[in-house]
């Protein structure tokens, strides 16, 4: 029996090392599979959809949906793309990871796809992320709230856990060539108070409860394949469904 203890050590770590890699590969796998449908039964006005389609019309007017009620990005000339919604927290870690997959999905569709920003900062557990999305729509009073957007997101960490991250959002508008008295002034506006309160109504009215939450054409995106793949997949689905319509 002890001439055979090594070999029987040897085949119980290699046993062992196949069973975690499988854990990782599958955990780094979408949940969802070829052909299945990435929408949860749920629209984003929170009634139930039936089979998930999407509005004729067009998304802007899908469930009472205005996608201009949110941060568009600008130059969407095709008469009916997919409006890809998202609720974010400039803090949230999560919308940190998604956002470098979002411009990769903003490279690979174009004018395909619309994508809407609104603000969700989850003040409770996240301390600076309603002064970055005041950061934001500062940015947004002098035409540069997707530049000053990407650079939050980009540099979460240097500012997230700041006593104070004034400024280093400061620094940002001084790259932006911003006037920095008005951002100044507007870091602490009660009017950028009412529009993120107002976004985070509209989210919660539509059952939004954390970050990041994606909506497909007012379709609410499963957590679970809010990743490349599993937007690829939606986008797809919802861009077939329109060119057979």
């Amino acid at each position: 029996m002890k001439r055979y203890l090594p070999f029987l050590i040897i085949l119980f770590v290699l046993l062992a090392g196949l069973g975690v890699a499988a854990t990782l590969w599958k955990r780094s796998t979408p949940n969802t599979a070829v052909g299945e449908n990435p929408f949860e039964n749920r629209s984003a006005s929170g009634e139930d959809s039936k089979a998930n389609l999407p509005n004729p019309q067009g998304p802007a007017n899908a469930n009472g949906i205005d996608a201009s009620a949110g941060s568009t990005k600008p130059n969407v000339k095709v008469s009916s793309p997919v409006v890809l919604e998202e609720y974010g927290d400039y803090q949230c870690p999560p919308c940190g990871q998604l956002y470098p997959e979002l411009k990769q999905i903003e490279k690979e569709y174009g004018n395909q796809v619309q994508i809407v920003f609104h603000h969700f900062p989850l003040a409770k557990i996240h301390k600076n992320a309603v002064a970055a999305a005041h950061a934001a729509e500062a940015a947004r009073n002098q035409n540069k709230f997707w530049e000053m957007h990407d650079l939050l997101y980009r540099n979460q960490k240097d500012w997230a856990e700041l006593a104070d991250p004034r400024p280093v959002f400061e620094s940002y508008a001084k790259q932006l060539s911003l006037n920095l008295d008005a951002f100044d002034r507007d870091l602490v506006s009660n009017v950028i108070d009412q529009k993120i309160s107002a976004d985070i109504q509209r989210g919660t009215a539509h059952g939004v409860t954390g970050t990041p939450t994606v909506f497909l054409d007012s379709q609410l995106v499963n957590y679970q394949v809010t990743n490349l793949a599993g937007l690829r997949q939606g986008i797809n689905i919802l861009l077939e469904r329109k060119a057979g319509s």
